[in-house]
C-alpha cells in the first residue's frame, strides 16, 4: 500500500424517501454539505455518504399504482431539477474545500429506461470522475425500479485505488474478492439500512470482506436510531477502527488509513491461492 496517508471520513446523514418532494431533496442536500464541511474542518481528504444520502425512493411513493399497491416505478414524478441542483452544489463545494466526496444517488437514464442505483465520485476540483451502478438489485428494485449496472469501478486519491459497492452489494463477497484483483487499498460501501432488525449482519459481511481480502473498508449508512448500526471504518484485518455516533444520530468518523504489512495476514498467499484454483 502507499506510503502516505490520508485522511478519511465516513458520514451517516437522514435519508428521506420521497424524490417528489423538492423541499425534502434540498433539506438532504443542505445535510451532506454540513456533514462535508465537518470532514473538511477535520481534514479530510476524502468523505464517503450512504445510499439514499439524497434520497432512497420509496417502492411506493413511485409506485404508478401506488402507494396501496406497488407497481412500475413512474420515475416521470421525480424533482429531477432540483436533484442535479443539489448534486451540482455539492460538486461546486468539493472544489471550494478541496475534498473528494462519494455521494450516492439515482441516475437518470433517457425514458422509458429505468435509471441507475448509483455513485458518484467527485473530485477536489469538482468533477465527477466516477460513477458506479449497483448491480445486485433486490428483488423490488429490479422489477419495479431500476436499471442494474455491469461493472466495477475504481479511482485514486493520494495514490490510494477505491473500489465502490452499494446497496446489497455488501452481501456478496465475490464482488469483493473482484476488486482484490483490481489491487484496490478499499472499497466504499453505500447501504441504506431498513426496519429496526435484520441490519446487524451487513456490518458481519463488510467486516468478513475486508479481512478475507486484506484492504480497508469504509460502511456508510443511514441516521437511523432504530437501525442499531452506525457508519464506521473497517482495516485489513476486519476490525472497526472508528465509527459515527452510536445514538444514529447525523455525523461523521474521521480517521487516517495507514500502511498495513500485508504479507504478515496473508494478502499474497490468497491471491496465488485463488489464482490456482481459479476462484
Amino acid at each position: 500500500m502507499p506510503e502516505n496517508s490520508p485522511r478519511f471520513a465516513v458520514a451517516q446523514s437522514t435519508v428521506h424517501e420521497d424524490p417528489t418532494n423538492a423541499a425534502l431533496l434540498r433539506e438532504s442536500g443542505a445535510e451532506v454539505r454540513k456533514l462535508m464541511k465537518q470532514a473538511a474542518d477535520a481534514g479530510a481528504r476524502l468523505v464517503h455518504f450512504t445510499e439514499g444520502a439524497l434520497c432512497f425512493p420509496s417502492k411506493r411513493v413511485m409506485s404508478e399504482l401506488g402507494p396501496d399497491e406497488i407497481g412500475p416505478s413512474d420515475w416521470s414524478k421525480a424533482e429531477w431539477t432540483v436533484l442535479q441542483e443539489e448534486l451540482d452544489r455539492i460538486a461546486a463545494l468539493s472544489r471550494e474545500l478541496g475534498i473528494w466526496t462519494v455521494i450516492p444517488s439515482v441516475h437518470r437514464l433517457p425514458a422509458p429506461t429505468r435509471p441507475h442505483n448509483s455513485t458518484y465520485v467527485v473530485s477536489d476540483q469538482g468533477k465527477v470522475v466516477a460513477r458506479y451502478d449497483e448491480r445486485t438489485l433486490s428483488t423490488t428494485k429490479i422489477t419495479w425500479m431500476y436499471t442494474p449496472g455491469k461493472e466495477p469501478v475504481t479511482f485514486e486519491v493520494d495514490e490510494y485505488r477505491f473500489g465502490l459497492a452499494l446497496g446489497l452489494d455488501v452481501l456478496f463477497p465475490e464482488l469483493f474478492t473482484e476488486y482484490d484483483r483490481l489491487d484496490v487499498d478499499g472499497v466504499l460501501v453505500s447501504y441504506s439500512t431498513s426496519g429496526s432488525s435484520g441490519n446487524e449482519v451487513v456490518p458481519t459481511h463488510a467486516r468478513g470482506s475486508a479481512a478475507m481480502n486484506t484492504y480497508w473498508i469504509s460502511l456508510a449508512v443511514p441516521a437511523n436510531p432504530a437501525a442499531g448500526v452506525a457508519s464506521g471504518v473497517i482495516d485489513p484485518r476486519g476490525n472497526v477502527v472508528v465509527e459515527g455516533p452510536a445514538d444514529g444520530s447525523p455525523g461523521i468518523a474521521v480517521t487516517d488509513l495507514h500502511r498495513v504489512d500485508v504479507t504478515t495476514i496473508g494478502r499474497e498467499f490468497r491471491r496465488r491461492t485463488r489464482d490456482r484454483i481459479g476462484s
